[in-house]
Order: C-alpha cells, then sequence, then structure tokens
C-alpha cells in the first residue's frame, strides 16, 4: 500500500535499556564492538555509545541513579518516564525506543500533537562524553516524543544536535567483528498495520510495503520492520506470542565487511549464534537484550 511520498527521516540511534554498563561493555566487546567511555546524563540515566561508521550508533541505558530517575520522572521527562516503565513492565535489559534525527524538533513536536501521537512534552538536556584521546567534549540536545498508547513498551523520538561532539569518530567506528552500519531495525506486533500510522508520522514517510509478514517502512537509511508471529520465526526463529499486543522491540541487523571473518570472531569469544542462510543472529543475553544479526550488505 502507499500513498503520497515525502522525505523520510533519518534513522540516529537506538535506545538499548542495559542492566548496568559494566555488563553491557563485556558482552558488547565479547560481540567485537568497540564501546565509548560512559557518559551520566542530568536526569540520572548513563550510556556507553557504540558508534558505526554509516553514523547510526546504539545507546546501551543504564540507571546511574534511581533517586534521580524518579525526580525527573515526577516533573515530567518523557524520556526517564519511559525508561522506568519499560523496565518495571520487561526487564533491564531490551530495545524500548527509535531515534530519527530532525533539524527542528520543537516543529516536530507540534507535528506529533496535531496527529495525536505526541508522547508528551519536549525535553532540552546536555551531557559530557570523554572523547578516545581522553579530552571532554559537550553536546546539547533537544527531543520531541512520538507514543501510541496501545504501546506502552515502545516509542519513537525525534533528536536535534543544539551542540554537536566532534565529527570526527573514526577510532570509536572501527569494529573487530567489522561491522559498518545498521541496515534493518525489526520490531514485532500481532497485527502490525495497526501501528502504521503512529511510523509514517514519526518517520514522516506515507510509503509503507505491507506483506503477509507484516509490513516495513524505509527511513532514509535504515530499513524498519513490524513482523508478525510467522516473519519473526521465518526471518529471526523467534517465537512472539500471538497474544501479546503492542510494538516489541527485537532485532537489529548489521551490516558486516566480511561475514566469515565476523562467524570466526564470535566463534572464537564464544559467542553462542545461529547461522541462517547469509546471517549470523546472535540471542538475547544479559548486556544484550535484543537479537544481533550480522549479514553482507544485501
Amino acid at each position: 500500500m502507499s500513498t503520497a511520498s515525502r522525505t523520510p527521516r533519518l534513522l540516529d540511534h537506538l535506545v538499548l535499556p542495559v542492566i548496568d554498563l559494566t555488563t553491557a561493555r563485556g558482552r558488547y566487546e565479547q560481540l567485537g564492538f568497540t564501546v565509548a567511555a560512559d557518559a551520566l546524563h542530568p536526569f540520572g540515566t548513563e550510556n556507553a555509545c557504540v558508534f558505526l561508521a554509516d553514523k547510526t550508533y546504539l545507546e546501551p541505558l543504564a540507571v546511574a541513579s534511581r533517586e534521580d530517575c524518579e525526580a525527573a520522572a515526577l516533573v515530567g521527562n518523557v524520556f526517564i518516564a519511559r525508561d522506568q516503565a519499560y523496565r518495571f513492565r520487561r526487564g533491564q535489559d531490551g530495545f524500548s525506543a527509535i531515534v530519527l534525527s530532525t533539524n527542528d524538533a520543537a516543529g516536530d513536536h507540534q507535528r506529533f500533537v496535531e496527529k495525536g501521537i505526541s508522547g508528551g512534552k519536549t525535553l532540552d538536556f546536555s551531557r559530557s562524553m570523554t572523547l578516545p584521546d581522553g579530552s571532554q567534549a559537550e553536546a546539547s540536545f533537544r527531543l520531541a516524543f512520538a507514543a501510541d498508547l496501545r504501546a506502552p513498551d515502545f516509542f519513537l523520538f525525534a533528536c536535534q544536535r543544539l551542540k554537536s561532539l566532534p565529527a570526527d569518530r573514526a577510532a570509536l567506528e572501527t569494529h573487530a567483528n567489522g561491522v559498518t552500519g545498521m541496515q534493518e531495525v525489526v520490531l514485532s506486533e500481532p497485527n502490525p498495520t495497526d501501528f502504521q500510522y503512529l511510523l509514517q508520522e514519526a518517520v514522516d514517510e506515507r510509503e509503507v510495503s505491507a506483506h503477509s509478514f507484516g509490513m516495513d517502512i524505509e527511513t532514509r537509511n535504515v530499513k524498519i520492520s513490524v513482523l508478525n508471529p510467522a516473519g519473526m520465526s521465518g526471518f529471526f526463529d523467534k517465537r512472539t506470542p500471538s497474544h501479546s499486543r503492542g510494538l516489541r522491540g527485537r532485532a537489529v541487523v548489521f551490516t558486516v565487511s566480511d561475514l566469515a571473518a565476523t562467524e570466526h570472531l564470535l566463534a572464537a569469544n564464544a559467542v553462542e549464534f545461529i547461522r541462517k542462510g547469509e546471517r549470523l543472529i546472535v540471542p538475547e543475553t544479559p548486556g544484550q537484550g535484543l537479537l544481533f544479526v550480522f549479514g553482507e550488505k544485501s
């Protein structure tokens, strides 16, 4: 199905709740990723990001101060309130949000309000980060949230960089597993098209590809797939309940330069995986709350 096309957004990063950064860092390094230094948010969470050469990244997110998080949620911090809700319902490891880039988060917020998908008020904040050479840099952001009450365990938001970190991240974008970027992000829901409108408006793209296993929508750089239980089983050997409604973050598919080399590294590091066609599928484990899938560019 399709309607008039728009200019879709770039997928910026994924928010991945983790039990703690020590566990997540150990797991990501076992998988062959280079992990940035820990960075603290001003509202009680902390991250240790994994930056990719295609300029997307993963944000493993942990709770540094429960008291600060609770205080932030009480005054309307949507980012923290959603993270707390996710952890309460789904546990400490998972995949809770897709983040899209924007040059106008305030405008996106107004559009989300008008379209009936606003997740709450915008959030402005700054944080510092330690760069590979040991120097410090500060970044500032403005976030606008999109959500659906029928999907309490997943949301999307637009992220505007008011003050960017230094652009040269080459040392952090080089990974022993050969990962160069993301090609697909996978969600699940028994009836995927129930959430078509939310995704269309958040991505700012009307074109949707519906098929027997679910639906796909293209950001400018990464495909977002929403699969039903048959799709999750067929493509990823993942059983998902047909009675559990609402969007759930399930998997990220990475592009690697040499799949055989990636397979050798995973085996050498005692990482459990299955090979399905021309992909390697690594199941969830503490510190990695979603499927990691590796494949060469399709």
